[in-house]
This record gives C-alpha cells, structure tokens and sequence, in this order.
C-alpha cells in the first residue's frame, strides 16, 4: 500500500479506493466492476460470491461446475408407496 492510494485490483491493476472497493477471493481489494463470475461474467457482491482456485464464481457457475454430482431428486422418492 502507498500513501494516498489502496491496493492494486487484481484484474486491471490499477489502485483500489475505498469508496470503490469490493472484497473478492482471498481477500484481496478488487474494484466494484472489476469483480466478475470468470464463468458467466456476471456482477458480483458479497451475497452471491464463491471462490475456487483463487478465482471468483457465482452461486450457480459454482454449483454446475464443483458441486456435488448426483442423479437428482427424483431417486429418493420413487421407493415411497402409498396404501
């Protein structure tokens, strides 16, 4: 950090301010439009950010690409009867 500045945003370099400051992965100081999905490069905030290999991702780029893979929902319900 310099005097009269912030840190450096990843993605274009340049000196992060305060009032345009946005916290990404590793909490590392990204600028507000600067912190984007590198899947769909849709905006991100604190409530739809997740983070995988240091790199930003929404909720559902996140979710298709590294969460759990399964056969659905469907599975459990097909043993259910009823008399």
């Amino acid at each position: 950090m310099s005097f009269g500045g912030g840190e450096a945003c990843p993605v274009c370099e340049k000196k992060v301010y305060f009032a345009e400051k946005a916290l990404g992965p590793q909490g590392k100081s990204y600028h507000k439009a600067c912190l984007v999905c590198t899947a769909c490069k849709k905006s991100l905030d604190s409530t739809n950010l997740c983070e995988k290999d240091s790199k930003p991702y929404c909720k559902a780029c996140y979710g298709k690409n590294f969460g759990p893979k399964g056969f659905g929902f469907a599975g459990g319900a097909a043993i259910m009867h009823t008399n």
